[in-house]
């Protein structure tokens, strides 16, 4: 099923919905987001070096992220960002599209997933619906319950600004 909207909807999970321009960046979807509180979130999308693991790590907008630092924090031998092949073939979603729904697409859970305290603990966060012309809104349970469906278990881990 490619349809998140759908996904979401068979098993309960309510989302608030917002149509926009397609973003790439963190700055753009703030142009087009009302502020409601929730957490504006980037979602990153890693290979170690030998291309057998697969990191998504998702942290606040306003984080600058040192890959070094996030390579030691998840144990993960020399990270770089994932090609849009593997972005397509592990999320089902293009460059500029990476987000925490698409682990929908990740049957064999392939791909792990790191999450900054600082989202885990935000009463609700935006999210990409697999392309980045949307961005839904969701609670923490929401989240929580989609990582259930997903098969997913999340790490959750500080993730500080690089300097």
């Amino acid at each position: 099923m490619s349809d998140i909207a759908e996904y979401l909807a068979a098993r309960g999970i309510e989302y608030q919905r917002h149509d926009h321009p397609p973003v790439f960046t963190c700055e753009e979807e703030a142009q087009h987001v009302p502020e409601s509180g929730a957490a504006r979130t980037k979602n990153l999308f890693f290979r170690d070096r030998k291309g057998k693991r697969h990191l998504l790590l998702v942290t606040l907008c306003s984080k600058q992220v040192s890959i070094d630092a996030f390579s030691e924090i998840s144990g993960a031998d020399r990270l770089s960002f994932a090609s849009p092949e593997r972005m397509m073939k592990y999320l089902g979603v293009q460059p500029g599209s990476v987000t925490v729904l698409g682990l929908m697409n990740d049957p064999t859970r392939a791909v792990e997933l790191f999450i900054d305290a600082d989202v885990w603990a935000a009463p609700s966060i935006h999210a990409h619906p697999l392309r980045n012309d949307a961005t839904f809104v969701l609670t923490h349970d929401a989240l929580v319950r989609f990582l259930a469906a997903t098969g997913h278990n999340q790490r959750v881990v500080t993730v500080r600004s690089q300097s």
